[in-house]
């Protein structure tokens, strides 16, 4: 099977490579491990918000949260040549385990285009409702979320089925080079474990990372990767398989491997995303009773990864959010649970140690000593940082601090979910795969979560965003480059 381009991946990254390279006159191989009625990866499950402030303008702080995230402790030696024109920049910056900076120029100058390009398939864009009560940046979402995505793009690419050509239940493998390094295809198994080539002198792997892969959580995240999972169906397909098989050329990884977007959710739900995010207006409490962070250092939308990965770092990956009555005073509370199972309900501290089961004894004193270390509470504001924090005791905690004494009681259980793997390819602004040397792979692009764009915490409402870009990047270049 000969095509111009072969894509790996049917999520938002995927289509959005695979419809961007067929408008420019390249035919198409569409390869996704999912049945067509689970086809859209992540994507596919995703509220997918954009830090944008409108339609055509990006939110003023994204430049700066993407290149915060860009590394960790760069060094100075190395990234003073950035400042260079690319080509003159050395191969050990170009290749070095850091986001590219021009990558990061083109995300932002390119997400306006890109989801205008988007609309022109019929989805519509707004300033939709989300699960937190306030938010520090500016968002927008496609009505119908992610979902509405993937069929917009997906009912156009079937629509030319002469130009793109779409095969389910199939997971590539490998990629096949030629004697030059220059990218020749792709191997896979298709139904019924039948190998397949597909021949292209263009491939853009956009299946994803790995965080439905335990055996590659283990190794790059270790042992408390046993406790998470991933947020919604979606990503039980992304098994690594696109970051591996570039990796193996020796393409150059980029991202933290040992870190992931961490969302809290109810682990006895089964509903996609549910996430328990009221915790800020309670306290966290670990299976030994106790409390282990500071539930309200900052605002809810801008630290509730951080809080999340501590609560993985606890016995058996768990904590629970435990309230009294005052819950009922923060307004739309309700708005920032998804979980549809009911929590747990206790008319007395003992009882709710009981029902959750964690020591009894241990619960109440940790409860007493919370409630003897919080202060005046007429100034409480869920809805800003509002100072009211505890005194005398540790972990502090910074906002929202008031006392837990007016039953019945209320505890939800929380897990940290794997809503994608950091670690990733790293590109260049044409979303071209480099190799270690700091060159393009001829032939190679990623997009999407294969591509690593996160250091520290995850910018919220970025990764949809990265995954249309990252697609129209390569699907524009791979196209061009068809018939060289």
């Amino acid at each position: 099977m000969n095509f111009d381009v072969v894509v790996v991946g049917c999520g938002v990254a995927g289509l959005s490579a695979a419809v961007t390279a067929q408008q420019a006159g390249a035919r198409v191989a569409v390869l996704e491990r999912a049945p067509i009625e689970d086809r859209g990866g992540n994507s596919r499950w995703t509220e997918s918000f954009w830090r944008m402030a409108a339609d055509d303008e990006v939110a003023p702080d994204l430049e700066e949260r993407l290149a915060d995230n860009a590394a960790i402790h760069p060094d100075p030696s190395i990234i003073q040549d950035a400042a260079r024109d690319y080509e003159s920049w050395p191969s050990v910056l170009r290749g070095v385990g850091m986001v590219d900076p021009n990558l990061i120029t083109a995300l932002v100058r390119e997400a306006p285009e890109t989801l205008q390009w988007l609309c022109s398939f019929g989805v519509k864009f707004d300033v939709l409702p989300l699960y937190f009560l306030s938010q520090t940046t500016a968002r927008r979402a496609p009505i119908g979320g992610g979902l509405a995505l993937v069929e917009a793009l997906a009912t156009h690419a079937e629509g030319v089925p002469d130009a793109i050509e779409f095969h389910y239940d199939t997971r590539a493998h490998a990629l096949i080079q030629d004697e030059d390094g220059r990218i020749q295809g792709i191997k896979a198994v298709g139904p019924g474990n039948r190998p397949l080539e597909f021949k292209a002198p263009n491939v853009v792997l956009a299946s994803g990372g790995f965080q439905g892969n335990q055996e590659m959580l283990a190794r790059y995240i270790g042992p408390q990767a046993l406790y998470t999972r991933p947020v919604a169906r979606g990503g039980y397909y992304n098994r690594g398989e696109g970051i591996q098989m570039a990796l193996d050329l020796g393409a150059a990884p980029c991202g933290n491997y040992a870190s992931y977007h961490a969302q809290p959710v109810d682990p006895r739900s089964g509903d996609p995303e549910p996430v328990v995010l009221n915790y800020a207006y309670g306290v966290l409490i670990n299976k030994a009773g106790q409390r282990f962070t500071d539930e309200g250092p900052a605002m809810t939308d801008a630290i509730y990864e951080v809080v999340t990965r501590r609560i993985n770092q606890e016995a058996e990956g768990v904590a629970y959010a435990v309230f009294d009555t005052r819950l009922e005073d923060v307004p739309n509370w309700q708005t920032t649970v998804r979980s549809r199972v009911a929590p747990f309900e206790a008319h007395t501290i003992e009882e709710l140690a009981h029902a959750i089961g964690v020591p009894a004894d241990e619960l109440m004193h940790t409860i007493e000593g919370f409630n003897a270390a919080c202060g005046e509470e007429s100034g409480f504001n869920p809805l800003a940082l509002d100072g009211l924090s505890t005194t005398g005791i540790e972990p502090r905690k910074s906002n929202w601090a008031r006392p837990l004494d007016k039953g019945p009681y209320r505890a939800w259980p929380i897990i940290a979910a794997n809503c994608f793997t950091f670690g990733g390819l790293k590109v260049n602004d044409r979303a071209q795969v480099v190799n270690l040397n700091g060159d393009a792979i001829p032939g190679l692009y990623a997009a999407g979560e294969t591509v690593g764009l996160y250091y520290k915490v995850y910018p919220g409402a970025t990764s949809v965003m990265r995954g249309a870009v990252t697609g129209r990047l390569a699907g524009r270049d791979a196209a061009s480059r068809r018939n060289s």
